[in-house]
């Protein structure tokens, strides 16, 4: 039997989110993450560099609504000459401890982490190429101006990077995530609503992320009694690159039959992961399970 700590004592738990990207130094982002629940609400605003080395130069949190402990307020703080790669959940935990709130402040800091991932500082000569909206030249952009892109998914893999000439494909990209204008605030966006809700004999999961170049809306569901996964299915009305992007997304029909249990967080690379996944649904559907535990 599936029990939640988050659904003790409610029926319906939401958390939200809303980031942003600030291009506030001429070598650096202001990136900044709220995260909203029914006990607290937390803001953490990280100065970082970009690609490739994603350096943490400044942190800060604060509670906006509810207690946030002092060791998670200096933990966000001493975070600062971190580097936002492989690690840095460890490195936060470490830092904000079980303090009130720490959970939350950790968690924002990856969502600051995932934004950094969304913009870029190629001279503007060069991110004017994607103006035209060609796919092919932003994708080139794109595995110029984020390091670790290349082979993340499948729209980075070889595989698909075949697929650009031989179908039509669309994309969002623009200019100004390559090269922001001077003090341009709000260069990126980012909403997410995650969201558990007992109905019946099931367990009702949705998570969705809407953004300058993303839509996803993902719905689990799962049987209470056998914790095995009913229902999996999502909508995708925006994608990096349409046409590519597209292929991967097939694979969240694979979660059915499932059994959440404490290995799943480590299946759903198999299902969802690698070269031949999709990032994003990967990432949604990982944070889903987390709100399980």
């Amino acid at each position: 039997m599936i029990t939640p700590a988050l659904l003790q004592g409610r029926d319906r738990y939401e958390r939200r989110m809303e980031g942003w990207v600030d291009n506030t130094h001429p070598d650096a982002f202001t990136h900044t993450v709220r995260l909203d629940d029914p006990d607290r609400a937390i803001e953490v605003t990280i100065v970082a560099l970009p690609s490739p080395t994603y350096e943490i130069r400044e942190a800060r949190g604060r509670a906006l609504r509810g207690a946030l402990g002092p060791v998670a307020t200096r933990g966000v703080a001493a975070l600062a000459g971190t580097r936002m790669v492989g690690g840095l959940t460890r490195r936060a935990v470490e830092a904000t401890g079980g303090d009130a709130g720490a959970g939350l402040v950790v968690d924002a800091v990856i969502e600051i982490a995932r934004l950094a991932r969304q913009v870029a500082k190629l001279p503007r000569a060069r991110a004017e190429r994607a103006a035209g909206g060609d796919p092919w030249e932003c994708w080139q952009l794109d595995t110029t101006g984020w390091i670790d892109l290349p082979n993340s998914c499948f729209a980075y893999s070889d595989a698909g990077r075949a697929l650009f000439g031989t179908r039509t494909i669309a994309t969002p990209m623009r200019p100004d995530l390559y090269s922001p204008r001077p003090g341009q605030r709000r260069v990126f966006e980012r909403r997410k609503v995650a969201r558990l809700e007992r109905a019946a004999d099931r367990l009702r999961c949705f998570h969705s992320m809407h953004d300058d170049v993303h839509g996803f809306e993902l719905t689990y569901e799962i049987d209470l009694a056998s914790a095995r996964i009913v229902r999996a299915e999502h909508v995708t009305p925006k994608l990096p690159y349409m046409g590519v992007c597209s292929e991967p997304q097939r694979r969240m029909a694979t979660m059915l039959g499932e059994t959440v249990d404490a290995g799943l967080r480590q299946r759903i690379q198999t299902h969802m992961g690698g070269q031949g996944g999709c990032a994003q649904l990967y990432d949604l559907t990982a944070d889903l399970l987390k709100l399980l535990t």
